[in-house]
This record gives C-alpha cells, structure tokens and sequence, in this order.
C-alpha cells in the first residue's frame, strides 16, 4: 500500500516547513517560536494559508511573522515507470 504522503509528493506537493513568530497574549513585547510542518504546495501554499487563517481567527497570539522553506522531496526526473514498476533514480 502506498503511504498518502508519497502520493501527494507525486502530485508536487513539497515538504513546507513555515517558522511562526507571534506575541504572547499576556507579553505583547515577547516573542514565541512555532514551527508548523507539512506538504504543500509552492509558491501559494494553501494548506499553510488555511492554517495562518485559523490562527488569525481562533488563536490569541498575534502573527509577527513567518519564515517559509519549501522542498520538492522528489522531483519528476527521479521517478518513472519500468515495464508498468515505479522505480526511483
């Protein structure tokens, strides 16, 4: 079977790694580091987008900002089909 994760990399989905600085609530003047991961998609991210959309709405912690690194964990010219077998070069 498969694993979800190696389908979306097929898709183009990349690992995202997005650092999130926000204020404490009771600290405005202190920073706080979050570091959120997962497959997204360059260069609009929307599942990173939907997670900073629900922050900004349900969390207290103001966004100061965010810092995105995005790689293509496998890329088009490493994957292709032999007598019908996935094989990775």
């Amino acid at each position: 079977m498969v694993s979800e994760d190696f389908i979306r990399q097929l898709e183009g989905y990349g690992l995202t790694t997005a650092t999130i600085l926000y204020r404490i609530p009771d600290h405005r003047s202190v920073l706080q580091t979050y570091i959120w991961q997962q497959y997204d998609l360059a260069p609009r991210f929307p599942i990173l987008q939907k997670f900073l959309d629900f922050w900004r709405r349900e969390l207290e912690g103001p966004l100061h900002s965010v810092t995105i690194a995005h790689a293509r964990l496998l890329k088009p010219a490493e994957i292709r089909t032999v007598n019908g077998v996935l094989t990775l070069h």
